[in-house]
């Protein structure tokens, strides 16, 4: 009876603190890196908070990352969180990523992206994996917002509800 031997592939050597960090910088842009450290303290924020005051607290955070956007996103993303809070209160503001978004029972629904955010030329209306807004085997699931006219509200007022369901 013959026996093979089989080869034990070489192992990998251990990469260094550094050198990890340095292969995942060349990843991701420094606005990308910058709102994952964002999304990190939003989380130990949220771990910290007391059901009751959650909401409150969320909604000033939200309303003051909006203000601090250039003009054009501050009135998209103004107007964006008005027709939630009328046509969705069920949705919870909060940030994530750095954005504004609207959950329900913690979990993200939508969320509003700043042109400036990652230097693109629109804003966009985001929705996750949580919006009921499947439509056979293919939808969009995100928007590009340049402006906001009366069309575009009753437009974005049908997606949140459906969106919530």
């Amino acid at each position: 009876m013959t026996v093979k031997t089989v080869d034990q592939p070489a192992q990998p050597a251990k990469r260094t603190a550094a050198a990890s960090q340095a292969k995942a910088s060349a990843r991701f842009t420094e606005e990308e890196r910058a709102a994952m450290k964002e999304r990190a303290k939003e989380a130990k924020r949220e771990t910290r908070r007391s059901t009751r005051a959650a909401r409150g607290e969320a909604e000033s955070e939200v309303l003051a990352k909006l203000a601090e956007m250039p003009e054009a996103d501050r009135a998209l993303g103004e107007r964006l969180h008005a027709l939630i809070s009328t046509h969705a209160p069920v949705l919870s503001p909060k940030l994530w990523y750095g954005m504004p978004a609207y959950a329900r029972e913690g979990k993200v629904v939508c969320f509003f992206q700043g042109a400036r955010k990652f230097k693109t030329r629109y804003a966009t209306l985001g929705f996750s994996d949580e919006a009921k807004l499947d439509d056979g085997v293919l939808w969009p699931t995100a928007f590009a917002l340049t402006e906001w006219t009366p069309e575009v509200e009753t437009r974005v007022a049908a997606l949140i509800k459906k969106a919530v369901g």
